[in-house]
């Protein structure tokens, strides 16, 4: 029918995961119908007296399932909000509104006040009472009713005086209220919410025209006109991949604009970056890029290219994946040159080949320097490789800045001989660490030797590229619109290197964003794994500082489990049994993971579990999670980044492991120790949000000093 809308809203793909999948292919037959035509015959609406909106009807999928979908007296619009069993769809039909806030234009879906003797007055928490306790928020009747609270919530809201009062009204507001709310009780300024979340001035909101509420940036993350039959199925097919469609607002304003130059995305773990980033290539390769350019979207490791690839395919077309290369740096790198007939081959530290020619150069180290071998790999790794030193003068002028030891000209000249053979014993067996091969690349651009590959780049996981890798890219893409960005977060960096943006020539002044809500993990969980970062300054990429004030999940859940033994069998044995016990509550063994700090931790797990009979499956460096394959995963903290579990062991986090004492005893400088030492919260950081609904962290012997474990309950659950 001509002008006809179909809407589905994301509580009704929720809601859908949860049927049996017996049951899923009828709901599924019923959708493909509705959406093609709502007013198909065997489409029998029924009206529902008592329920929350005069506008709900309530239509058959079988003898026991029912959908709830909303039909509007005005216009041509369908919205499918509901499904599930006949009684349960009706409650939910009585518990629940939809409709066009009348100063916002979103399309609102929330759980109404139902029962009669229920009022708009806020619960108390003990040891308060609303005469003489301060109010939580403060703030204005005008600016919450330009927020999205409802006006019969006024009352409630501004009555509101502890942040556990708030959160236990969240199924009481509009998602996109309840987030500013939180926001402004977290601290965070009022203007800077009205930016985010008021309606910007424009025409005047008729809160009977539905089909013009979808089309606001709110009422898209929680509703969407379905397109076509192939989408529809892509999205019963996987409902609870939802990031597909459901893009907040800040997300999509990202996704969707006309960057005039580079821009920087920032958020904490969780907060769907890399979805950013996903998206944004796929709306490039859409909207601005021709048929012959082509984009490039890079991150640091090869696990993680390869993740990101296998879901890229989740939302792009055959052609459109044509035009994006979605590798990591080195093995582009490696590939360019190899294209190129460059004949040396690229080595990397661990390697027999690089430290072979490392152990010839350390035999010149002047003894009487009395500087620990250490020393030398991190002066190597941090001054003479980003800066491409390949002399001894250029060493006399290279910068040390962040380096703890001093050196006068006298001592770099008695230190340089050892770089010097390194170098020689290098260009002697045909090879070149990873670093000088980028530099490498980075001359044949200049030169005009190959002409630049691509029209637009976008960069994952930032916070772990080097200098020279962040060069390489903006030399990669031309000046102009559209053609950067850069996606990271300083609180995951997990490898050790720094670099700043404007250094690298990546010009971001006026188009830096971030992202501040954590779709992951609970609340409980996000407040501990962030704990870890305490009191540590960090980074936002550009040499300013990125602070964790106004990062947050609205999810809430149940506290950490955090639990120590007296030995490892003890430890391990406790672990498998948890697990068994939620397999037998229904979790697939693929939602279980089990990470170590490295596979060491995790051996005595493992044959735990093999002789209980459970299956095992370790995650491969090189390859994407298949969710098809059966077994309770296995992996350590590096390889677990970018992943998410409904359930995740963090086992052997004790002293000695977490942090690892190897990292922290290799070094004597005192700013390095900083760095590492954060490098291995920041690991710890990452492992623990990887995972959903619940978290275990366990230790035998003594616990890492990292976990506060005195605290870190009370971390865990404060408000």
């Amino acid at each position: 029918m001509e002008g006809l809308q179909v809407a589905i809203s994301q509580d009704f793909f929720t809601a859908f995961a949860r049927i049996p999948r017996s049951k899923q292919k009828k709901v599924n037959e019923f959708v493909s119908k509705f959406r093609n035509n709502p007013h198909a015959s065997g489409i029998n609406y029924e009206k529902i007296n008592d329920a929350a909106s005069s506008q709900y009807r309530s239509v058959r999928i079988d003898q026991d399932y029912r959908g709830i979908v909303l039909k509007p007296e005005k216009g041509n619009v369908y919205l499918l909000l509901w499904v599930d069993k006949h009684n349960a769809a009706y409650d939910w039909a009585r518990r629940h509104r939809c409709e066009v806030n009348p100063l916002t234009g979103s399309l609102q879906l929330y759980e109404t006040i139902h029962d009669e003797g229920q009022t708009d007055a806020a619960p108390v928490t003990p040891g308060s009472t609303s005469e003489d306790a301060e109010p939580l928020l403060g703030i204005r009747s005008r600016e919450l009713l330009r927020l999205g609270v409802p006006e019969d919530r006024l009352a409630q809201v501004q009555g509101l005086t502890a942040m556990t009062q708030l959160e236990g009204m969240e199924s009481q507001l509009p998602v996109e209220a309840f987030e500013a709310l939180c926001f402004l009780a977290d601290g965070v300024p009022l203007d800077e919410v009205m930016e985010e979340y008021a309606l910007p001035d424009g025409p005047e909101v008729d809160p009977e025209d539905v089909s013009a509420a979808l089309q606001r940036a709110q009422s898209r993350r929680r509703f969407h006109v379905v397109g076509d039959e192939l989408e529809l199925q892509q999205m019963l097919e996987a409902p609870l991949e939802q990031w597909r469609v459901f893009l907040h607002p800040t997300q999509r304003r990202l996704v969707e604009r006309d960057w005039n130059g580079p821009v920087r995305v920032l958020g904490g773990a969780g907060t769907g970056k890399t979805v950013v980033a996903m998206h944004r290539a796929r709306w490039l390769v859409k909207t601005i890029l021709k048929p012959s350019e082509r984009l490039l979207l890079t991150t640091f490791t090869r696990n993680l290219a390869t993740d990101i690839e296998a879901n890229l395919r989740k939302i792009c077309s055959a052609d459109q994946m044509k035009q994006i290369e979605v590798t990591n740096i080195d093995a582009w790198v490696h590939r360019f040159l190899k294209r190129e007939s460059h004949s040396a081959r690229i080595v990397y530290p661990g390697q027999e080949a690089f430290e072979k020619c490392w152990k010839r150069g350390m035999q010149l180290a002047d003894g009487a320097l009395e500087l620990p071998d250490s020393f030398y790999e991190e002066e190597w790794r941090r001054v003479i490789l980003p800066q491409r030193v390949m002399s001894q003068p250029e060493y006399f002028k290279a910068s040390r800045a962040g380096r703890g030891v001093p050196l006068s000209r006298k001592q770099r000249a008695r230190i340089w001989p050892v770089f010097e053979e390194v170098r020689f014993q290098l260009h002697q067996a045909g090879a070149m660490i990873s670093e000088d091969a980028v530099f490498t690349v980075l001359d044949m651009l200049a030169e005009g030797a190959v002409a630049r590959p691509y029209r637009a780049a976008i960069v994952d996981e930032a916070q772990d590229f080097g200098m020279e890798a962040l060069k390489l890219i903006r030399a990669l893409v031309p000046d102009g619109k559209n053609n950067l960005m850069i996606v990271g977060d300083g609180h995951q960096r997990i490898y050790g290197r720094k670099a700043s943006l404007s250094q690298c020539g990546i010009d971001i002044r006026g188009r830096g964003r971030k992202l501040r809500i954590n779709y992951r993990t609970t609340e409980q969980i996000r407040r501990l794994a962030t704990a870890v970062l305490e009191g540590v300054d960090v980074d936002d990429l550009d040499n300013g500082n990125d602070p964790v004030k106004g990062y947050r999940s609205l999810i809430q859940g149940q506290p950490p489990v955090i639990k120590g033994f007296d030995t490892e069998l003890e430890e391990s044995s406790w672990v498998v049994g948890e697990i068994e016990s939620l397999l037998a509550e229904g979790m697939r063994s693929q939602d279980i993971c089990v990470v170590g700090r490295t596979i060491t931790q995790l051996k005595a797990v493992s044959s735990a579990l093999q002789q209980r009979g459970l299956e095992t499956h370790g995650i491969s460096r090189d390859s994407a999670d298949n969710t098809h394959i059966g077994g309770v995963r296995l992996a350590n903290m590096h390889r677990i980044k970018g992943l998410e579990f409904k359930a995740v062991f963090l086992v052997g986090v004790r002293d000695g492991v977490v942090p690892l004492a190897l990292s922290m005893t290799h070094t004597e400088d005192p700013i390095e120790k900083r760095a590492r030492d954060l490098n291995e919260r920041a690991l710890l950081h990452v492992a623990g949000t990887r995972a959903v609904h619940s978290l275990y962290i366990t230790w035998s012997g003594e616990p890492s000093p990292l976990l506060k474990v005195g605290n870190a309950a009370e971390i865990a659950t404060a408000g």
